[in-house]
């Protein structure tokens, strides 16, 4: 019965969302004065930024017919080297997760930690927020969903805390975004910001979203093993006949190891990279591409093997490409338009008002809500950070600080969002209605918006720049 009820919810298509946002960038531009601010050249980075006293109106230049359904095309011309990269990057992964080495160092590892409850939640937790921070994982944990369940309640816990150690994880790990391509690498990129720069800001952030989200998972797993009828899913934890089969699960090869071994290597190389070499977007597409096809190789996938799984890799990015190309074709529309300038001016004129710091945890707000429309960390990022960044530039703070705002915002109501294909068939594969997990979580979700605050505020009074 739970399960239908997850199920029954149908979100709308994130395609939709977006033809409805591109339609309505169409209506602003005969709504909304047309108007410029000149651009100026930053002697601090040489990127051409905002010049905030030189605002003014022009003649207005509303879409037309034409130009509203040429506007995808141009968005893929425009966002092409984001396109190409979310590709290579996601067909080099999926070799990798085509290897095994994943799911199978993951069983090992909950294998190893069976017999030791009370470390399995943080062990696990931080080996999940790592490949997430480091790699963007999170649709990958889907296959080791029941795994983890299974093992959560032969440890006397419930699915709250198996869906708790997946989901909390994801968002320390996406919170933090050390080297996250699809949410970071993309933002950083529209924003003009060396790609990973501010990494050791980020790793602060991971260690204290990481230990938040440990205790909180713990203290529920301990409240639900001393009284087991406490737990929100007590009735429908019972009427599981759910086992757990863990020597049925592939055990962890060499092969498989050296490949994970691998993927570790690709990070360090990456960060040695964009901060020895200057590293950008088509160097880190190369790493990724090298690490994918060695690790085929390593575990004696068959060239065309290692083909399909590229391809399959790329097929799972075609809607965050294609979101990406629709929210180009929304900003084309507004730039095009001369109407994004004046809604910049209008929201700082609205931010102005507060102090600096309470400015950026706005923006925080803006994207979090936003991201509960649009899931897709890629797209969103494509759609808001073109307004957010000469908005930073306007209302005195960094472009890296508008990026953290678009992390936080993107990370932490994913795990809520029905509108996320993702986070319902984690519900649905452990068997828990929506309404008991969204009660479970607030109070972290809460929690979260204290901490995106607090480095929010000392971001801003730092002024963190691009290092």
């Amino acid at each position: 019965m739970a399960k239908d009820k997850v199920k029954a919810f149908k979100a709308p298509s994130p395609i939709i969302i977006l033809v409805c946002v591109i339609t309505l960038c169409a209506l602003a531009s005969y709504v909304i004065p047309a108007g410029v601010y000149d651009r100026v050249k930053d002697v601090h980075t040489g990127k051409m930024v905002v010049d905030p006293a030189t605002f003014h109106y022009v003649a207005q230049k509303p879409t037309g017919f034409m130009d509203f359904f040429t506007a995808v095309n141009k968005g893929f011309k425009g966002g092409i080297s984001i396109i190409a990269f979310l590709f290579m990057v996601g067909g080099s992964l999926n070799i990798l997760a085509r290897t095994g080495a994943i799911v199978a160092g993951l069983s090992s590892l909950v294998k190893k930690m069976r017999n030791h409850s009370i470390l399995l939640i943080p062990v696990l937790m931080t080996t999940l927020a790592t490949f997430s921070t480091l790699a963007g994982c999170n649709e990958e944990y889907l296959a080791f969903t029941p795994l983890v369940v299974s093992v959560a309640l032969a440890l006397g816990f419930d699915s709250l805390t198996a869906l708790g150690i997946l989901f909390c994880s994801v968002a320390a790990g996406y919170g933090a975004g050390c080297t996250q391509p699809f949410s970071v690498g993309v933002a950083q990129g529209i924003a003009g910001v060396p790609i990973f720069s501010g990494l050791p800001y980020r790793v602060g952030i991971f260690a204290v979203l990481l230990a938040l989200n440990i205790s909180f998972v713990m203290y529920h797993a301990y409240k639900v093993k001393k009284n087991p009828q406490s737990s929100p899913v007590y009735e429908i934890d019972r009427a599981k006949a759910d086992t757990i089969k863990l020597d049925d699960t592939s055990e962890l090869s060499t092969r498989q190891a050296i490949s994970l071994a691998l993927l570790g290597l690709n990070f360090v190389g990456i960060i040695f990279g964009v901060l020895k070499y200057d590293f950008y977007m088509n160097e880190i597409s190369a790493l990724f591409i090298i690490m994918g096809i060695l690790s085929g190789f390593i575990c004696q996938l068959k060239p065309n093997d290692i083909c399909d799984a590229f391809l399959d890799g790329c097929k799972g990015m075609m809607l965050p490409c294609l979101a990406v190309a629709m929210c180009k074709a929304a900003t084309i529309l507004l730039d095009d338009a001369r109407v994004m300038d004046t809604i910049i001016y209008y929201l700082a004129g609205i931010l102005d008002v507060f102090p600096s710091s309470i400015i950026a945890f706005g923006m925080f707000i803006i994207q979090d809500c936003f991201n509960i429309l649009v899931p897709s960390s890629s797209g969103q990022a494509a759609i808001s950070m073109p307004i957010m960044a000469p908005l930073a530039d306007i209302v005195g703070l960094t472009r890296q600080t508008a990026v953290f705002a678009f992390t936080f915002g993107d990370a932490f109501t994913n795990c809520i969002t029905p509108a996320s294909g993702t986070t319902m068939s984690y519900l649905a594969m452990a068997n828990v209605p929506y309404k008991k997990w969204v009660r479970f979580v607030l109070p972290l979700l809460g929690m979260w918006w204290v901490v995106a605050f607090c480095f929010l505020t000392y971001a801003t009074a730092i002024k963190l720049g691009p290092v």
